[in-house]
Order: C-alpha cells, then sequence, then structure tokens
C-alpha cells in the first residue's frame, strides 16, 4: 500500500470484520483513491448541498455526519473514526442533506465516482460490502436516535463510549480499555443532544461511579461490565459477525 493511502488498511480491516475480502479486492479498493487531503481540526471535509464528484474515506483522526440550525446550534448524528466511509451515499445522490466535519485534525483518502461506479460494475462482492457500509451507518444513525429520544443522560454518554470503543477495536485503535478521543464536551453535547454543563455532570458520574474516566483526550474503561449494563448496551447493531455478504 502506498505510503500515502496509509490508513485505508482500517477500513479494509472493517471490511474484513464482517466478510472475506480477497487480494484482487483489496487492489481494486486501494487503486480506488485519487488523492489523499489533510484538514485541520473544525473544518468542513464535505458541505451540504454542495455537488460530490468523489466520496471520501476517513483515514487518521475524528470528523462527524451533523445538521445545524440558523442560530448556530449542532446535531451530530454519527461521529466517524478511522476506517470510516463517510459519504458513500454521496455516490448516488449527488449531495448531502447534512455537513461533514472534521473533530481533529484529519487525514482522508478521495474515491472519485467513477471509481465507485466501476466498482460497482465490475466487482459486484466489493460493491456489496460497500453497501453494508452505508447500511451500517443507517443503523448506527437509528440507534443514535433511540439514545437522543429515550435514554437518560447519563445512558446516552455511557453508549457513545461503549459504542466507539468497539468501532475503534475493529479498527485496531483501541487496547482494550483504553483509546484515544480528542473531542470537547460540547461535541460530546452536540452528539448527545445534551448542554456541556450536563455532559459534565454526566462524566463525573461516571467517574465516580468508576466506571470510566474522560480526560485530557482520552477514554479509560475501569469496569466494562457495568458500563455497558448502565447503557443498555447491546453491540448487535454493529452487525460485527463474520457472515457471506
Amino acid at each position: 500500500m502506498a505510503p500515502e493511502a496509509q490508513g485505508l488498511d482500517r477500513a479494509i480491516a472493517k471490511l474484513r470484520a464482517r466478510d472475506i475480502v480477497s487480494e484482487e479486492e483489496e487492489k481494486v479498493f486501494v487503486a480506488s483513491v485519487s488523492d489523499v487531503v489533510e484538514i485541520a481540526a473544525g473544518r468542513t471535509i464535505v458541505r451540504a448541498g454542495a455537488s460530490l464528484t468523489h466520496s471520501t474515506v476517513l483515514l487518521d483522526g475524528f470528523a462527524c455526519r451533523y445538521k445545524d440550525l440558523a442560530d448556530g446550534q449542532r446535531q451530530i448524528q454519527e461521529i466517524h473514526v478511522a476506517g470510516d466511509c463517510m459519504d458513500l451515499h454521496g455516490f448516488l445522490l449527488k449531495s448531502l442533506d447534512h455537513h461533514v466535519g472534521a473533530l481533529s485534525g484529519v487525514r482522508i483518502a478521495l474515491i472519485p465516482h467513477e471509481a465507485l461506479r466501476e466498482i460497482t460494475e465490475n466487482h459486484p462482492h466489493l460493491a456489496r460490502l460497500l453497501w453494508f457500509a452505508t447500511l451500517l451507518d443507517a443503523s448506527i444513525q437509528r440507534e443514535h436516535v433511540l439514545s437522543v429520544g429515550r435514554r437518560s443522560a447519563l445512558a446516552r454518554i455511557a453508549h457513545l463510549f461503549c459504542e466507539l470503543h468497539l468501532r475503534l477495536q475493529v479498527a485496531g485503535e483501541s487496547n482494550g480499555t483504553t483509546y484515544r478521543l480528542p473531542l470537547t464536551q460540547t461535541d460530546i453535547a452536540d452528539a448527545s443532544g445534551l448542554t456541556a454543563v450536563h455532559v459534565n455532570r454526566m462524566l463525573k458520574k461516571l467517574r465516580d461511579d468508576d466506571l470510566l474516566t474522560f480526560r485530557g483526550g482520552e477514554v479509560v474503561i475501569h469496569d466494562r461490565d457495568r458500563l455497558e449494563r448502565a447503557a443498555e448496551f447491546d453491540p448487535a447493531y454493529l452487525h460485527l459477525e463474520r457472515r457471506p455478504r
């Protein structure tokens, strides 16, 4: 894999966690990348309504999909981690109804829609795996709607940390109890539908209950079983089983 495309191995690892990826399919996927760019934290990666000619894969860092209101209030729909295909649906939609933004400094791979068209026409199994990635995004968003609509404030935040722990583990970005998460409490608030003050209280309670510590851009899980019970976390929606697609 070319040095500039390092990070695609995380995307391929996520596909391989769900099905077999052949050497040919890996080569086709890597060859589909036309460019790799770096974007600073806080910058927009894809703007809602913009005409799209390529899709993006997050190689390093953290990004999010979000929608906002005229007064600047933001609702994060999904946090993206390294290896995520962030806007494959833009291939057919040709524009997004939401923004994609960098939560930290990020490195992204650009895949032209012409390359995706070639994959769909000549590599049907790889196309199905990329289709699966869009279905997984939808599954994650449905769980997010449940959290914001019905889970308690503590359970919302605990659930988010449980989800990110598993998703980062698949990408090889977690050692089992600790992972890097360079997000602010405002980011967590925007993802959980809470105020930053409320998030601060819930993080203190998680720490006081010896479940989890989030400090200095790092998450340390002290008791995974109790944390998952507090969140009512069931990882079935992440579809981590490996089976033919």
